[in-house]
């Protein structure tokens, strides 16, 4: 198969970015900004970022976020360690930090010292809140998801649930990485740099507007999607035969038209109660049990292969684990091998996006901690004599 990862000239190919983060917010800043060609060097406490070490369910983030970059291990609150560090942001197009309000200003590396040293660096700041009556608060992703409305619309009426990834913290570093980018592309009208900050409450905001322009617009509230009336009246999930569950889909007059006559619905297509979408919307009540008792005879694969024969919309349930056996991210590359910290090899999904064809892909896999210690210190003008006593006064603190 053609390769359609990796193309040579990368958007971002040149640009050095710094990072002090850890979780999933700042470190999907960087990986986007890598994926695109960024050099990207993940600036790392003595024993690692505590993300490697993660059970349950972030077991994955460490992998995930954290391809194409560099490490190096510093001790910042000691004068060599953070020495080391100016001397990189010294050359560095990017600082991003994903750390708690305060943190950077104790070390001296917010963007208020580091400007005054580099007028060039653009400094992202990915936060809970951006700066306002809640920018003192401890923010997670199923925080704000809580206070933002998204565990509201995806539960259950009086059942709040989170959503089943880290949405905001993903979205959030992503605006984060859309945010230097738009600097990057102002400093070269201006010469300048400057603050880029993205936030976890107002990422959340901005995926619950639809519904707050729901609200605008009719007046009424918008129910949570387990209870919402449906735009549509064939929009639902359907256990089939042998009890496995397809979504199935008919969005438009035409659809339905072509559903009746697929599934020989004679009688429905016939029904005067039926003839529009809003009028099968309207008789959900009754259309639904119906319908979910017709399909229940057929078994999922059948019905993929029906509705697909077809043009209609339709979706397997899978979990995350049979995306790896996906055969449409295998054809298409949408999968890259990677090594795992640990050596293990795996596969991970790249970024949603192909440029000139081309899917931006892994170049280097997750970096052990400290693996571009010496050779970044080397690049930084220390000699081999000065890394050795870098590291033994860490090391001694």
């Amino acid at each position: 198969m053609t390769d359609k990862t990796a193309p040579a000239l990368l958007p971002f190919a040149g640009i050095r970015v710094i990072e002090f983060t850890h979780m999933v917010m700042g470190p999907t800043c960087g990986m986007v900004l890598a994926d695109l060609g960024a050099e990207v060097i993940k600036i790392e406490p003595l024993l690692g970022d505590n993300t490697r070490k993660l059970m349950g369910s972030g077991a994955g983030f460490f992998a995930m976020f954290n391809r194409n970059k560099k490490s190096i291990a510093l001790d910042l609150h000691s004068p060599g360690g953070k020495e080391a560090a100016l001397k990189l942001i010294a050359s560095a197009d990017i600082v991003s930090e994903n750390f708690k309000p305060g943190t950077m200003t104790g070390l001296g590396l917010d963007y208020a010292a580091l400007s005054k040293l580099h007028e060039r660096l653009i400094y992202v700041s990915h936060k809970g809140f951006l700066p306002g009556p809640y920018d003192h608060r401890t923010a997670l992703d199923e925080v704000v998801q809580m206070m933002g409305g998204l565990a509201y619309m995806t539960g259950r009426e009086g059942d709040p649930l989170r959503a089943g990834t880290s949405v905001n913290d993903i979205m959030g570093g992503m605006f984060g990485a859309m945010g230097a980018m738009a600097a990057l592309a102002q400093r070269a009208v201006t010469g300048k740099g400057q603050e880029v900050q993205s936030a976890l409450f107002e990422n959340n905001v901005f995926l619950m507007a639809q519904h707050m322009m729901q609200f605008a617009v009719t007046g009424q509230a918008a129910a949570p999607m387990p209870s919402r009336i449906s735009a549509w009246a064939v929009y639902d999930v359907f256990t089939v035969r042998g009890g496995e569950q397809i979504f199935l889909a008919v969005v438009s007059d035409t659809q339905w038209a072509v559903f009746c006559k697929a599934f020989e619905l004679a009688d429905l297509q016939a029904d005067p109660r039926l003839v529009t979408n809003n009028d099968r919307v309207r008789a959900r009540d009754w259309l639904m049990p119906v319908l979910r008792e017709r399909m229940a005879h057929h078994s999922a694969a059948e019905l993929s292969r029906v509705f697909e024969d077809h043009g209609l919309p339709f979706a397997p349930i899978m979990k995350p684990q049979d995306l790896f056996h996906d055969p449409h991210l295998l054809a298409t590359g949408g999968l890259a091998a990677m090594q795992l910290p640990d050596g293990r090899q795996t596969q991970v999904p790249l970024m949603p996006i192909t440029m000139g064809g081309r899917r931006p892909g892994v170049r280097s896999s997750p970096p052990r901690l400290g693996e571009h210690t010496d050779a970044l210190l080397l690049q930084a003008g220390y000699t081999p004599d000065e890394i050795r006593q870098l590291k033994n006064n860490q090391a001694a603190a």
